[in-house]
C-alpha cells in the first residue's frame, strides 16, 4: 500500500529476508568477483547484499544460486511476524 509516497508493507505474513551478505562473508567471495561470475550489475547485486529488495527476481536468484552452487535457502529466509 502506497500513502503519501510511503510505501506500507503488509506485515501480517511475515517477511522474505536475503542472506546473501552472510553467504558472500562465510564463502570469502567478493561483490566484484560475483559481479563477474553472474552478470549481474553491481547495483542490483547490492540491493540483495543489503537485503533492500522489494520484489524479488526469479532470474537473478536463479543466476546467483547457479555461480554460488546453493541453494535459494542459503540465500533467502522467511521470518514469521509476531
Amino acid at each position: 500500500m502506497i500513502t503519501d509516497n510511503i510505501i506500507l508493507w503488509d506485515t501480517k505474513y511475515g517477511q522474505i529476508n536475503c542472506k546473501l551478505k552472510n553467504y558472500l562473508e562465510k564463502h570469502h567471495i567478493s561483490m566484484y568477483h560475483l559481479e563477474r561470475i553472474t552478470g549481474i550489475k553491481y547495483d542490483v547485486l547490492k540491493r540483495y547484499y543489503d537485503n533492500q529488495i522489494i520484489k524479488f527476481d526469479g532470474s537473478v536468484l536463479a543466476r546467483l544460486c547457479y555461480s554460488l552452487n546453493c541453494e535459494n535457502n542459503d540465500l533467502l529466509q522467511y521470518e514469521r511476524s509476531n
